[in-house]
């Protein structure tokens, strides 16, 4: 389980040219540790066929529309958690200190919720506890899962191999149309000579991990993460009402 996750880490990477000079040996081990299905499996390996055969202009540019361009497919689970809330900073804060506790460092860009790096590091649990933190992720890799499969990306196959090993169910469920990434950042008008639009939202990196350099971010020990699920409007609007009558 500790190659396959680590393997799952480096697709969901930025696929520049030392990734895709490695792909044959991310195949490899797949196989080699045999932690996926035949059916998940299949599907994983024609992810890389795709990688090995498409343009590295076309495979990159393929990942920056994908995940780089809309929420509903960012890598950055804190984005589904917290949004753009006060809650997300504090959360990056100790998600970096569990890293440093646990010997990990973050390369220059990278942000500790991009989902590559928290793979990474379920890569260095034993496999119980591996097992267990996925699930706990799981309502988030879910979202991100179906999001992919609503655009018929073949990245989705990720995403679902982390949901079977993870004992969840590779099943969709329902995601909100997004706008598109152009009008969410188009400027509104100004009155007091600014515009609030973007100011608080952090822009996503989508550094990628390099093949022989990201075992080294990561030493046996782990300490444990907990993500909690974000609440829905309808409840927080129940909440609220409750306290002002």
């Amino acid at each position: 389980m500790e190659r396959t996750l680590k393997v799952m880490a480096h697709l969901l990477s930025y696929p520049d040219a030392n990734l895709r000079e490695h792909l044959a040996e991310l195949r490899q081990a797949l196989h080699g540790e045999a932690a996926l299905g035949k059916t998940r499996l299949a599907e994983v390996d024609a992810l890389i066929r795709r990688l090995e055969t498409r343009s590295g202009l076309a495979a990159e540019a393929d990942y920056v529309e994908l995940f780089d361009r809309g929420r509903g497919t960012s890598l950055h689970l804190f984005e589904h958690v917290h949004g753009d809330s006060r809650d997300r900073g504090p959360a990056m804060i100790d998600l970096i200190r569990t890293y440093e506790e646990a010997g990990l460092l973050l390369q220059e860009g990278e942000l500790p919720d991009h989902l590559p790096v928290v793979l990474q590091y379920a890569s260095t649990q034993p496999p119980a506890q591996a097992r267990a933190f996925l699930a706990e992720i799981a309502h988030i890799v879910r979202a991100i899962f179906s999001a992919l499969l609503r655009r018929q990306s073949p990245y989705a196959c990720v995403l679902a191999a982390l949901l079977d090993m993870a004992g969840e169910k590779a099943q969709p469920v329902d995601v909100a149309t997004e706008p598109d990434i152009d009008e969410l950042w188009e400027e509104p008008l100004a009155f007091d000579g600014c515009s609030v639009n973007g100011q608080a939202t952090p822009g996503a990196t989508a550094a990628g991990l390099p093949t022989g350099g990201a075992n080294a971010m990561l030493n046996d020990q782990a300490q444990p993460l907990h993500f909690v699920r974000k609440p829905d409007e309808s409840s927080a609007a129940q909440s609220n009402k409750g306290v002002r009558s």
